[in-house]
């Protein structure tokens, strides 16, 4: 046998370094799966190579988990396929009744068109804002709660100058908000739970309290946006900094909240929320009382509902349109949505997509993104889902159909658009703060969070019932994973937040996947 012979014999009997690292991935990522927290859970994990498919690690792929808030992406994807990344709504404002010398003998009528934010979160340059600490999670102990610094009557502001400009000084008659668009329904998830063609300021009051110059005074307050329609009653001290800070907000009854507790001295201003039960009736006196600041005299009373009935749905071709307002693309909608896992606007997108093909209800809207995904390519026939937000019973998906969905977006011309929606680990959204700054997987990893908690009375203490994460990651070696984790089933210590260790579990998940692949 030739020399060189001889050394190709012993080089072909060598364990292939390959082999080494996918040993040395899945033992490592095993370290974290096996942890003694997760013995009655149970994981689900799988990560591809993005050009080939070729798996690089899957446990549990085929299994059905409940998904949480990555059930966005089946709805996000859905909408922006069907809707394009540049499609904008248009909310116009009707005459109806004669116009003589300035005053209008009848009623101006808002028509909702199921724009998400009315010109609430859009900054200067036409984009939409956010804050990863959205103020729809606003809780008792939560002090990270921070708004953007758009005005959330933009929209309706932009209106009642157009009005005035129209010519309309005055208005004998109503102001009415035709809501007919779809059928009202029930979002799920945590926040404002009322799904309707109309929002404005996400349909909630933020309560800002600020604490007194020292402990035991008043705290001070304002409200965003003030309205008479929505009362809340105020009753906060400034505590000292071991107390910290805790304030409740209390639903006492229609359109009435009382809010309470204390705010640490020092503390930046601190956001609560108080939703609108009857967004209709909020949006029409936030407009009523738009309209009277830009000038416009209203007759109509926000406190009274509307004498007048709404118009024939068809006629509003011969009702002149004195004001329209256009929303920004619905790929920035999509962003909020998915950075701030913003469960309003998610709920409301197979509203949406029922309304494109002449529909009107949910059940209508969740078949349609049924259909738009198994043109894109997904299994739908392997999932479950009844909601557009993610939380619902029947929302049930597996790491490997997940993947197919992501899979499926990256061959799309608009990839672009929904990865940059995605929040990004140790930057921005909820992944803001999964990781430390110094993470090797910092900004390399971008994908859709879940958190579902329930309440283990049995024992008092909490009960995770699903953490998720699913996107894709650059690795070190510079390849593209795909990849999907859940993990259902996991209970919590005592006084212990939902998602915040599994979080921190799963951004380690990442941290190998980005570190260790081959």
């Amino acid at each position: 046998m030739t020399l060189a012979r001889a050394a190709l014999l012993l080089f072909l009997l060598l364990p292939a370094p390959l082999v080494a690292d996918e040993s040395t991935l899945a033992s490592r990522l095993d370290a974290v799966l096996k942890r003694p927290e997760y013995k009655y859970a149970r994981w689900g994990l799988l990560a591809v190579e993005a050009d080939t498919g070729k798996p690089v690690f899957e446990l549990n792929a085929d299994q059905l988990f409940a998904p949480a808030s990555v059930t966005k992406l089946y709805s996000c994807a859905a909408a922006l396929v069907a809707f394009g990344a540049d499609h904008c709504f248009e909310t116009p404002v009707h005459q109806r009744g004669k116009l003589v010398d300035g005053k209008l003998a009848g009623d101006l009528v808002l028509v909702a068109k199921g724009d998400l934010t009315l010109g609430g979160r859009t900054s200067r340059d036409g984009t939409m804002a956010f804050t990863n600490e959205d103020h729809i999670y606003a809780a008792p102990a939560k002090t990270t709660t921070r708004l953007t610094d758009t005005d959330p009557l933009a929209g309706l502001k932009d209106l009642a100058k157009q009005v005035k400009a129209a010519g309309i000084r005055q208005v004998a008659g109503d102001i009415l908000v035709d809501t007919r668009l779809f059928e009202t329904a029930r979002g799920s998830g945590s926040g404002p739970g009322i799904v309707t063609p109309i929002l404005v300021n996400d349909n909630i009051v933020d309560v800002i309290v600020t604490p007194g110059s020292k402990a035991g005074e008043p705290a001070t307050h304002e409200l965003r946006p003030n309205t008479d329609f929505v009362q809340v009653d105020v009753q906060v001290e400034t505590g000292t900094k071991k107390e910290g800070t805790r304030i409740t907000t209390r639903h006492v009854g229609p359109g009435r909240w009382t809010v309470r507790g204390k705010v640490a001295e020092g503390a930046s201003p601190q956001v609560r929320i108080c939703s609108a039960d009857d967004p209709v009736g909020f949006a029409r006196a936030l407009f009523i009382e738009t309209l009277r600041r830009e000038g416009v005299e209203v007759g109509a009373s926000v406190l009274r509902a509307p004498t007048a009935e709404l118009p024939e749905a068809q006629s509003y071709g011969k009702l002149p349109c004195v004001a329209k307002f256009r929303s920004p693309p619905m790929a920035e909608a999509l962003k909020v949505t998915l950075k701030v896992s913003h469960n309003l606007y998610a709920s409301t997108l197979p509203m949406l997509l029922a309304v494109k093909n002449g529909k009107r209800t949910l059940e209508d809207g969740m078949r349609l993104q049924g259909k738009t995904l198994a043109e894109l390519g997904v299994e739908v026939e392997a999932v479950s889902l009844e909601s557009g937000a993610g939380g619902g019973d029947g929302d049930k998906v597996s790491p490997r159909v997940t993947v197919q969905l992501l899979q499926a977006m990256r061959k799309r011309s608009d990839w672009p658009v929904f990865e940059a929606a995605l929040p990004i680990l140790g930057v921005d959204g909820t992944l803001a703060t999964v990781v430390k700054k110094d993470s090797p997987a910092r900004g390399l990893v971008k994908g859709k969070t879940g958190t579902y908690g329930d309440s283990n009375l049995l024992l008092g203490k909490g009960h995770l019932r699903a953490k998720s994460l699913a996107g894709v990651i650059t690795t070190a070696k510079g390849k593209t994973l795909v990849f999907a984790v859940f993990v259902n089933d996991v209970g919590l210590p005592r006084g212990a937040t939902a998602g915040i260790r599994e979080g921190r579990a799963i951004g380690e998940l990442c941290e190998i996947l980005q570190q260790h692949t081959p």
